[in-house]
């Protein structure tokens, strides 16, 4: 591979190192250069370009990108098409994700070219989930650089996701007269929706009082029941464990099991016990598994739920990353039945970033024009504070201080400005999905805001499909099956939206995440948006300078 400065005259076939742009248009960085631009680059008076010449032996970012990909097993994973150099790999069930550190770190070190990155180990994933990605730094690689690195996966496999195995699941709750029954109502409805996120079920809860004969009597019973599926034991004390000889660890010993570990340095979560009797689990849980929030529980419960056995060994080995903090690493149960449901909630991101070329060089800015007296990109930013959405985020960029003023005095509305909005859409919606406030509901709305026949009931109608589907769908604006806009993405494909790159949207995402898309048929409104003047004088606006 050649870099450098090369002449006009020379620079046929060349790939473009970084993106040009010029009066008419830009040429995107990665581009081959043909006679066509050559003929405008010099018109616009340029003389040379910083590129990429490639050489036989070379292969260009996305070959290589693609032959490493294929190199790993497809098991329970998809992957996108190449693009920039880059491949994303996707989780096509619900599992849990496990890494060959090994392997990837070997991977990594074969050339500073060719990268890797993907979650930690052990991670709960979902269908959709992006698990990895494989980047291609420079734009070509030498060939037997990748060659090796093909190898290299070929030797190991750098990562898979275990798909999750039913179980039937018995939860005894001991009893004392401090702990009231409500409590213990609530855990087991609690522990029902755990399980439901692995296609479990709790086929059966008996309260004892909280004594190692009563607890051991109880497991002595179910270790000779006969399940027709592989089973597991839950127990929650009535009062924490103080002690490897306290009621829960010597019940499972007085049952005849076996206890492998007492405590567990993950926080919260430390005072877990894990055992087994014959070959079905015992797991004591903490008391901090009485809460939904994410703690040592849920790691124990996705590593069995995915037919691994957890040693003294493996819990040892937790303290790194064992401090958890409140963030949603992993897919937490949802109240979905009776009074207490717990409502799925959309957020909204509003793109009002781009540079409106269209509406020609120095001329008025399509987001200003007014519909009714008010500009559009403020009509757009109220049809979405006046839905049934939890938080709504503008995103701006190009004419910052006329589009955030336009804006000013919507309350409910927060704004996040793109500093890198030349670079296109993708980077709109990474700036978008990074709100730590809109990122906590289940799904986000993604609207442009140069859509001036969008309405509130259409959005509300929107909103309706992502709950019907337990918000575990891709809702998309169509008419006459034709795809439009808005869009609701579920919280799976958020990680997907933050790795985009260049002048792309989610298209890509949805066609590749695997997740189940929704139509919904918005009439007209789902394809007139606003690009040229005469589209915004046709759809009732008033241009302003």
């Amino acid at each position: 591979m050649r870099y450098g400065d090369f002449e006009i005259e020379d620079a046929e076939g060349a790939m473009l190192a970084h993106s040009i742009r010029l009066q008419q248009g830009r040429l995107p960085k990665g581009r081959i250069l043909v006679a066509d631009d050559l003929l405008r680059l010099r018109d616009e008076g340029v003389r040379s370009v910083v590129a990429v010449k490639l050489e036989a032996d070379d292969l260009g970012e996305d070959d290589a990108a693609t032959q490493i990909a294929n190199a790993i097993e497809l098991d329970h994973l998809s992957f996108s098409d190449a693009a920039t150099g880059r491949v994303n790999i996707y989780a096509r069930v619900d599992g849990l994700f496990v890494a060959n550190k090994a392997a990837v770190d070997a991977l990594n070190r074969v050339d500073p070219a060719i990268t890797m990155a993907c979650l930690a180990d052990r991670v709960a994933v979902r269908a959709g989930d992006m698990v990895a990605t494989i980047k291609i730094i420079p734009l070509s690689v030498a060939r037997d650089r990748v060659e090796e690195a093909v190898s290299v996966l070929r030797e190991a496999t750098p990562f898979q996701v275990k798909i999750y195995c039913p179980r039937q699941v018995t939860l005894i709750a001991t009893e004392l007269p401090s702990l009231k029954p409500s409590v213990m109502d609530r855990t087991a409805k609690l522990l029902r929706q755990r399980l439901a996120i692995f296609g479990s079920r709790l086929v059966n809860e008996v309260r004892v009082p909280h004594t190692r004969q009563a607890v051991a009597e109880q497991l002595q019973q179910l270790a000779a029941s006969h399940f027709n599926e592989p089973a597991m034991i839950v127990i929650f004390g009535a009062s924490a464990v103080a002690d490897p000889e306290d009621v829960i660890p010597a019940a499972i010993r007085a049952a005849g099991g076996v206890v492998e570990r007492v405590g567990m340095p993950v926080d919260p979560g430390n005072l877990l016990v894990i055992g087994h009797i014959g070959d079905v689990p015992v797991i004591g849980a903490p008391g901090c598994a009485r809460s939904p929030k994410e703690n040592g529980f849920d790691w124990i419960l996705s590593r069995i739920m995915a037919g691994e056995t957890v040693t003294d060994a493996d819990i040892t080995g937790m303290g790194v990353g064992g401090l958890l903090m409140e963030i949603p690493t992993r897919p937490r149960p949802r109240d979905t039945d009776g009074g207490a449901d717990r409502p799925i909630t959309v957020g909204a991101v509003l793109l009002a970033a781009g540079q409106a070329r269209r509406m020609g060089a120095g001329g008025p800015h399509k987001l200003l024009a007014e519909f009714d007296g008010i500009p559009l990109v403020r009509r757009s930013a109220q049809v979405l504070l006046q839905s049934d959405l939890a938080s709504v985020v503008a995103v701006t960029g190009y004419r910052r201080a006329e589009i955030e003023q336009a804006l000013s005095g919507l309350d409910l509305l927060r704004i996040q400005f793109n500093s890198d909005y030349e670079s296109g859409m993708a980077s709109s919606l990474v700036c978008g999905f990074s709100d730590r406030d809109v990122v906590t509901h289940d799904g986000i709305l993604v609207m442009l805001a140069d859509m001036p026949a969008i309405s509130a009931e259409q959005i509300a109608a929107l909103v309706r499909a992502f709950r019907d589907e337990g918000g575990q769908s891709i809702v998309r604006s169509v008419f006459e099956g034709k795809r439009g806009n808005p869009i609701i993405l579920p919280r799976s494909t958020y990680a997907a939206v933050l790795r985009l790159e260049g002048d792309i949207g989610a298209r890509a995402i949805i066609e590749s995440s695997g997740i189940p898309v929704v139509d919904v048929d918005i009439g007209p409104s789902a394809h007139i948006d606003v690009d040229t003047p005469e589209a915004v004088i046709a759809a009732g606006g008033v241009l302003k300078e």
